[in-house]
């Protein structure tokens, strides 16, 4: 029998303690939110491992380090009101509401999201929200934080426009070996931009960049 605690701790120790993840909250979280509970009960012994987990119909669940660097990124503070899109089943969700005071976890397939209301029910500063994914969630908005939990090709003028003047987006850029996790933040009609650290995740529905056919 898996010893999930124990899986929980070497996963914090080896893989987001050494990538410079050092807010003591999201640590703390991690060392404590049972990452198994998020993952269908055949998956669970892959729920501590250095990867993406494949949920089906080609959504992945962000792979720890990636997820945690991109949370710390958002500099959050107890009091920030955070959009997570593409919550998948909720864990990344979990994880913000330790550190953010409330969260609106968007999501769009229909399993993922029974599983993930499943998941987040004693979670009280958690709301799961139904919904095309790349809309966004503008009727609770704005917000101090976004977390896009995969990869985008282009983030659309109306996500960033659910961004408080001063917030910040996060997520990871690209589809190939040169994408990165990359920081937005809104500063008046301005969106500024950089890169944070080399990172790999699948591509979210609708954020794929249109193709251009050139004659």
């Amino acid at each position: 029998m898996t010893d999930f605690a124990a899986a929980r701790r070497h996963m914090v120790d080896g893989q987001v303690r050494t990538a410079d993840v050092t807010d003591p909250r999201i640590l703390a979280a991690m060392y404590e939110i049972a990452r198994e509970s998020f993952l269908p009960s055949g998956l669970a012994g892959l729920a501590y491992l250095d990867l993406d987990v494949a949920l089906g119909g080609g959504r992945r669940l962000l792979k720890p380090m990636v997820l945690a660097k991109l949370v710390h990124a958002l500099d959050l503070s107890g009091a920030d009101h955070a959009l997570d899109i593409g919550c998948a089943t909720g864990y990344g969700a979990a994880l913000l509401a330790r550190v953010a005071g409330n969260v609106v976890a968007l999501e769009q397939d229909a399993s993922l999201v029974q599983t993930a209301t499943a998941a987040l029910a004693t979670a009280p500063n958690v709301t799961v929200a139904v919904g095309p994914l790349i809309a966004g969630w503008p009727s609770a908005g704005p917000y101090d934080a976004i977390l896009i939990e995969g990869a985008v090709e282009t983030v659309p003028p109306d996500v960033f426009a659910q961004l408080k003047d001063g917030g910040r987006l996060a997520c990871v850029l690209g589809s190939g070996p040169g994408a990165k996790a990359m920081l937005y933040q809104r500063n008046g009609d301005e969106i500024g931009s950089r890169a944070v650290f080399d990172a790999a995740a699948t591509v979210l529905p609708g954020f794929v960049r249109p193709r251009v056919f050139a004659f």
